[in-house]
């Protein structure tokens, strides 16, 4: 079977499912391809205001496969790199997105899966979902930005921890030090992370937009610059037509129908 990126419809939210279940939905080109042109019909839809990601089966992700990798040993390395330069394009585009992403992991999360949940923006879990970065065990570093979420989530120690030892993380633990949002009962992620989306595709997407592109900036931004873009951000949302519909409907105590 052809690893592939499912997608279907539930309301306002685009489920994006991650299908090569043989390999326990292990990535390969195909996928990053698919990934990328889903987003982009997402952004420029309407009807879409949230996405989430799972995995087919029992299995979030396995990460890269490795029998694709060994094969990839007796091409020349731009094969490889070229493979590397489409995830990475996929995982930017997800930083970036300005939509509401949502991972629901059951199971395992394992080296680029564990990356692409780092990326999405809110991650459910499943109490017996398991997230290693594995790249060591096999004597590779890692890729899909595993590098840079990690740091930015948790203390460098234990990061390095994770991304050196291999080891496996429960999603308890990783909900504790406050890297997953909330962990769920077992084959409950994808129910919840819907319902969250739901939730969210009831607000103004124009204002989850800004709080995205503000996070996102605030790393690189001095507490100047970062006012500076609050600023900018918040006169934009007011003069938006969702402020008006916002604040009337509250003044109101009525319920907000925001647009598109």
């Amino acid at each position: 079977m052809t690893a592939q990126i499912k997608s279907h419809t539930h309301g306002q939210t685009l489920v994006l499912t991650l299908s090569n279940p043989e390999y326990r939905n292990a990535l390969g080109p195909e996928m990053y391809i698919a990934g990328i042109e889903a987003l982009n019909a997402a952004e420029s839809n309407p009807d879409v205001r949230s996405v989430v990601i799972t995995g087919e089966g029992e299995h979030f992700c396995a990460g890269g496969n490795l029998n694709r990798l060994l094969a990839n040993r007796q091409l020349d390395p731009s094969h490889q790199k070229q493979s590397i330069d489409a995830l990475h394009t996929w995982m930017e585009a997800l930083s970036t997105y300005p939509k509401p992403v949502i991972a629901a992991v059951e199971g395992a999360a394992a080296g680029a899966g564990f990356s692409l949940a780092l990326m999405c923006d809110l991650i459910m879990a499943a109490e017996d979902a398991v997230f290693v970065m594995a790249y060591s065990t096999v004597g590779l570093s890692p890729d899909g930005g595993a590098t840079w979420n990690l740091p930015r989530r948790l203390p460098r120690n234990l990061a390095a921890e994770i991304l050196w030892l291999g080891g496996k993380v429960s999603a308890q633990r990783l909900h504790e030090l406050g890297v997953v949002n909330q962990v769920t009962p077992k084959h409950q992620a994808l129910e919840q992370a819907l319902a969250w989306a739901d939730k969210l595709n009831q607000r103004a997407p124009n204002a989850l937009a800004s709080v995205k592109e503000l996070l996102l900036a605030s790393d690189q931004a001095s507490l100047h610059e970062q006012l500076k873009a609050e600023q900018q951000h918040f006169v934009n949302n007011l003069f938006h037509p969702n402020g008006e519909i916002g604040i009337q409907a509250f003044l109101n105590k009525s319920k907000p129908k925001f647009q598109s």
